[in-house]
């Protein structure tokens, strides 16, 4: 039926097949390159590709509702844009419209942290080149690449605050996803069970302490995440006053 078709025999997934391992190749050179020209990132004529960019972001995720609905997939239970990349794609829009650190400081532990799980380890039905593959891979991708943009281009870096401010975010939305999941029969952010694909989720033991699992890795990883961007920022300005 096309790339915007229904059909799932023809467009089946699989980890680690040559479409997701392109996406990877793709993944790792943009993350390079961003980094390697932070600096001519940062000039101000970037600014249009900054609303350019959260435009084609809402636009392919109407598209994604639109799929959704006019192919009958479309459930309360797990259609909602509630899903913690989700937000991130919300959070990234947010911060390509306004420029605001808010946005930067919820984002940045969500995306790299949960944005690239999710690229390494995809919940994806459909492969190459049906639309919920590039919707899948590009809405993902975008929230990491506009987090290293405007980390290493712009000069957002989280605090300890930030730190602090992710995981009360995620703390005061968990009973509401948690009564979401109980009243529409849903699974967000997998509180109900674990994804049926392969994750790293098997690592952390069965239902339901697998959740708490989840919420120490979160605490600590961000921590870790954000010890070593502060020691990075220091060799960096080490650097820059050897080099004057």
């Amino acid at each position: 039926m096309g790339w915007f078709g229904h059909s799932n025999k023809t467009f089946s997934f699989s980890m680690f097949s040559d479409s997701h391992l392109a996406i990877l190749a793709i993944f790792i050179f943009v993350n390079a390159a961003i980094f390697i020209h932070r600096r001519k990132l940062s000039d101000e004529k970037w600014r249009k590709a900054e609303l350019l960019t959260a435009f084609s972001l809402i636009l392919i995720e109407l598209l994604n509702h639109y799929w959704m609905y006019s192919h009958g997939v479309w459930m309360l239970g797990r259609s909602m844009p509630l899903e913690l990349c989700n937000l991130g794609l919300l959070l990234a829009i947010g911060l390509l419209l306004t420029r605001k650190k808010i946005f930067f400081e919820l984002l940045f532990f969500i995306a790299l942290l949960g944005a690239t799980q999710a690229i390494l380890t995809p919940a994806l039905t459909y492969d190459f080149p049906h639309f919920r593959f590039f919707h899948f891979f590009y809405a993902h991708l975008m929230i990491v690449w506009v987090t290293l943009y405007f980390t290493l281009a712009k000069g957002y870096y989280p605090t300890l605050a930030s730190v602090l401010k992710v995981i009360l975010f995620i703390n005061l939305l968990l009973p509401a996803i948690l009564f979401i999941n109980k009243t529409a029969d849903g699974n967000y952010w997998f509180l109900r069970h674990k994804p049926d694909s392969p994750s790293f989720m098997d690592l952390l033991g069965p239902y339901p302490w697998y959740i708490f699992s989840l919420e120490s890795l979160l605490i600590c990883s961000s921590l870790f995440t954000w010890l070593c961007l502060r020691l990075w920022l220091r060799g960096e300005k080490k650097s820059s006053y050897s080099e004057t």
